[in-house]
């Protein structure tokens, strides 16, 4: 056990760890040169293609130093903010973290909140400069802002470049110096955390999991204590590139479980392993995976729902964090109600099922939970859509969620990012210098305010320099009221949204004037109207088409006229009571893209 060293991999998005990783193991000999390619712990295409790591990996590596042999286990972490949940688990489950910092960017945001976790698991943090090898590097400025980051002296921190294979040598001693080796007890009951999970369409799901205390053997008969279910473990065994089946993994070692679980829901990411007839204690600090954002999903063509329930289903065994249930909308038929993590995980799922199942699919406005508190009985009331909200008679008051967001960013972008996160209803808390010229920013601001345009805006502002991360902090109570957009007096449920009432005169009116930009106009008058319950707040009309229907008339008294034109107002009047207005597809983007 004294041998075995876990560590995982702190750093912001392009810092250059899945690099990193790589020459790591290149040195270590884990993999051939005929296996060797770029980023290969990434085995999406998506992943190598935005350059980003959307789910974690584990990896064994072995190296002799000293003349004894020592097993390196590498937990790689997802490093962008939608995937924090996941990876306090990976750190839960290290002894140390490698730091990446880029010599020529500095710190950035989610550098420092992925650092405040592995301090909080007291995990031995080793500095690391990496992209020596760029000649835009600043390697003194960017050491004196780690040396005030976590305090460490000026030697400790090892340069390296992940591309040319620069101080990869002492990144490994490092890690076998200062590393310290796992602690637990090998003959006390099972304890093992679970820090991630696969699909395999042969074998079930897979688990991956730590063993804190005793040990695993095949055949043996486990619990999941968090779900309850019990297994036999019908094979477990170590991570190399491929896996590779052992008879028993012990205390301090990782390593994978197949038992045939065929539910993604089954296993999650947190839980703690134990065997029946021995049972230890659960780990703390399990949580179920919130999500935070809701959309519809919804076929374009109305007669693919079931196909893409079934894409929804597969995507699920793959990403047990993706939560839907069947819904229905009057403007674009059946479809689901979907939770994801954050805007980058939406993002990624919309992607994957065009890709992977060739779904086109609308995604309507997405929105937050809520939480309304009804008048009667002070009961809650859960409102992940906005046409759930009760009727606002009822309504005591609404509560929304926040989050405290840290942004870093230049000194120069200071006014602007400011100006943005108050016009988002955002309250400033704190405001740092880490550098002369680098500022960290704190605030407190709505949830619902930052899931539409704000990253876009943010970068715009700062022309990219700015970094921006966030986490949850609770409800609290807002004065929110539901927005309904109607057309022709009737409403359209797939483009009503919750909205703060400060903000809702003039959402309203953005909405109304860019709708009567993209609808087509028809024989009859349409009325579009933005309304909070039954008083409009905004109007704009698109006008009728209309027929000449005078033409024939040349000469001969005005009655005439009078009589075809009071036909024509007739005929108008009645088209106006039945007709009905189609909503084109790029409407409801529009209304994602309204500045």
């Amino acid at each position: 056990m004294k041998n075995i060293r876990n560590f995982c991999i702190i750093a912001h998005i392009d810092h250059g760890k899945s690099t990193l990783a790589d020459r790591l193991l290149e040195y270590t000999k884990t993999i051939s040169a005929r296996e060797a390619q770029a980023q290969l712990l990434d085995n999406m295409d998506l992943e190598r293609e935005r350059g980003i790591t959307i789910k974690s990996h584990a990896i064994q590596m072995e190296y002799k130093v000293g003349g004894e042999n020592y097993i390196f286990n590498l937990i790689d972490t997802p490093g962008h903010v939608d995937f924090s949940y996941e990876v306090s688990r990976s750190i839960a489950a290290c002894e140390g973290a490698l730091l990446i910092v880029d010599a020529s960017q500095g710190i950035q945001a989610q550098t420092i909140s992925n650092l405040y976790l592995a301090l909080e698991h007291d995990l031995h943090i080793i500095p690391i400069l990496n992209k020596m090898d760029l000649p835009g590097a600043m390697p003194e400025e960017v050491k004196d802002q780690i040396v005030d980051l976590i305090g460490c002296d000026r030697d400790e921190i090892i340069p390296a470049s992940g591309k040319t294979g620069l101080g990869v040598d002492k990144i490994i001693e490092a890690i076998v110096e200062r590393i310290p080796a796992p602690l637990g007890d090998p003959n006390g009951p099972l304890q093992a955390l679970i820090f991630d999970s696969v699909f395999n369409s042969f074998r079930g799901i897979i688990a991956y999991f730590k063993v804190l205390n005793g040990e695993i053997r095949k055949n043996d008969k486990v619990k999941f204590v968090a779900t309850g279910k019990e297994y036999i473990a019908d094979e477990v065994g170590t991570l190399k590139l491929n896996q590779e089946p052992k008879d028993v993994i012990k205390t301090g070692d990782v390593g994978y479980i197949i038992s045939g679980i065929k539910e993604a829901r089954e296993v999650k990411v947190g839980d703690t392993i134990t065997k029946i007839d021995n049972p230890g204690e659960a780990i703390i600090g399990f949580e179920e995976v919130k999500p935070m954002v809701f959309a519809g999903i919804y076929p374009v063509d109305t007669e693919d729902f079931e196909e893409l329930r079934e894409a929804m289903h597969k995507l699920q065994l793959n990403d047990a964090s993706i939560v839907f249930e069947p819904e229905s909308s009057a403007a674009l038929g059946f479809g689901f109600r979907c939770g994801f993590l954050g805007m980058l995980h939406m993002e990624i799922i919309q992607e994957r099922l065009e890709r992977e199942f060739g779904m086109t699919v609308i995604t309507t406005v997405p929105n937050v939970s809520y939480k309304a508190y009804l008048t009667k009985d002070t009961e809650e009331v859960i409102v992940n859509n906005p046409s759930d909200l009760p009727d606002p008679s009822k309504i005591d008051f609404v509560e929304e969620p926040y989050i405290k967001a840290n942004i870093i960013t230049k000194a120069d972008f200071v006014g602007p990012v400011l100006s943005l996160c108050i016009q988002k209803r955002g309250t400033i808390v704190n405001q740092s210098y880490l550098t002369s010229d680098r500022v960290e920013l704190v605030f407190e601001m709505p949830m619902g305010e930052i899931v539409f345009d704000f990253y876009d805006k943010l970068k715009t502002i700062s022309k990219g320099y700015a970094s921006f991360d966030y986490h949850q902090i609770g409800y609290r109570q807002s004065d929110l009221v539901r927005m309904d957009i109607r057309l022709n007096g009737d409403p359209v449920d797939a483009l009503s949204s919750l909205i703060h009432r400060s903000n809702a005169y003039n959402f309203g009116k953005k909405i109304c004037e860019k709708l009567k930009e993209l609808l087509p106009r028809q024989q009859f008058e349409i009325a579009i109207q933005a309304s909070i319950g039954a008083k409009v707040i905004a109007r704009e009309t698109v006008k009728a088409m209309r027929k000449d229907v005078t033409a024939k008339c040349y000469g001969g008294d005005i009655s005439r006229k009078r009589k075809l034109l009071e036909k024509q107002k007739e005929g108008k009047k009645r088209m106006r009571q039945v007709g009905s207005v189609e909503i084109p597809q790029s409407a409801f983007m529009a209304v994602l893209k309204l500045d």
